[in-house]
């Protein structure tokens, strides 16, 4: 599918006009790719729905109004109900700092034709929220107005079972919980489609990484680092493509490093190794993220510009 490589905010408190024109710049890509197989391997729409409503009821009101701005059709209803969606790999690197004021850090690696390049401001079931926006309203990495700030990264294994996905499943924790604890315990009930390693930090500075996977239980790691792979390689030619364990290795040693500074931590994310170039593998960094829950802020980094939004107010998008 094929997205503008670049950068908006969007700010509704309720969707309306703005996200009905993401709708309508993104849903032929998003269609595309969602019926690359045929409806036919897709949930139905009532099946979607039942498991939307076992598992999200707070999202319902929020699912029905998009489907409205959607136009009502079936499709685009199954799509948005993100349950059991064609899988997607991604290649990013995430750690939380806590030696000063804590921070979470990531970069987000993947193919700069897929980006969907919203930071949505909203304010949907009342608590404020800022994210990185995927699937035209889940969650790539994100804060709300508790402190809670999330981030995702693929968990290196091509199993594809039966579940969310994942960016719809960070949206519910950012509309519905205030701590770590909320958000574990989120993770632990939701069934994911695919393996995914989530990063945590709350506003008292409690972290961990949780491993989500179709097929095995929830494994929560008191490291809050991650790249792509969980516990050990199990995806052999992704994990040398992407250069996993060199990643995880060296995010561990900076953590381990009393003389680095949280800024020397921070510029190490906009350099090699865990800056990546390989564009078109797919696994290009196309945004640098930096959250200060003690701030409401967050930061988009790239080499030579940033972009900081916040959860009370934002700037424009920079340009290039």
């Amino acid at each position: 599918m094929k997205l503008q490589y670049g950068f908006h905010a969007m700010h509704e408190a309720w969707p309306d006009t703005q996200w009905q024109a993401l709708f309508n710049r993104a849903w032929p890509a998003y269609q595309r790719w969602f019926l690359k197989k045929g409806i036919g391997q897709q949930p139905t729409y009532l099946q979607s729905l039942r498991q939307l409503r076992a598992y999200m009821p707070e999202l319902l009101p929020i699912y029905e109004r998009l489907c409205e701005l959607a136009g009502g059709g079936d499709t685009a209803a199954r799509f948005l109900s993100m349950y059991c969606p064609p899988p997607y790999y991604v290649s990013c690197s995430q750690a939380v700092w806590t030696k000063t004021t804590p921070f979470l850090i990531r970069n987000y690696d993947y193919h700069p034709a897929l980006l969907e390049g919203t930071v949505m401001h909203s304010s949907w079931l009342g608590k404020p929220v800022i994210a990185s926006g995927d699937c035209l309203w889940g969650v790539l990495d994100g804060m709300n107005s508790a402190g809670l700030v999330v981030s995702l990264a693929f968990g290196g294994r091509k199993l594809v079972g039966i579940g969310f996905g994942i960016p719809l499943i960070l949206r519910y924790i950012l509309e519905t919980c205030r701590d770590l604890a909320d958000a574990v315990a989120v993770l632990r009930h939701i069934p994911s489609h695919m393996a995914y390693n989530i990063t945590l930090l709350d506003r008292l500075g409690e972290a961990c990484t949780v491993l989500v996977a179709p097929d095995r239980q929830v494994q929560v790691n008191p490291l809050a680092i991650a790249t792509n792979h969980q516990q050990s390689v199990e995806w052999p030619q992704h994990a040398l493509a992407t250069a996993t364990l060199e990643r995880e290795s060296f995010l561990i040693q900076s953590l381990a490093n009393a003389e680095q500074t949280a800024e020397e931590f921070i510029h190490s994310f906009l350099q090699p190794p865990l800056y990546s170039t390989q564009y078109a593998r797919g696994f290009g960094t196309l945004y640098t993220a930096l959250y200060r829950p003690d701030l409401g802020s967050m930061t988009l980094l790239w080499p030579h510009r940033t972009w900081q939004q916040s959860l009370e107010a934002a700037n424009p998008a920079p340009e290039g």
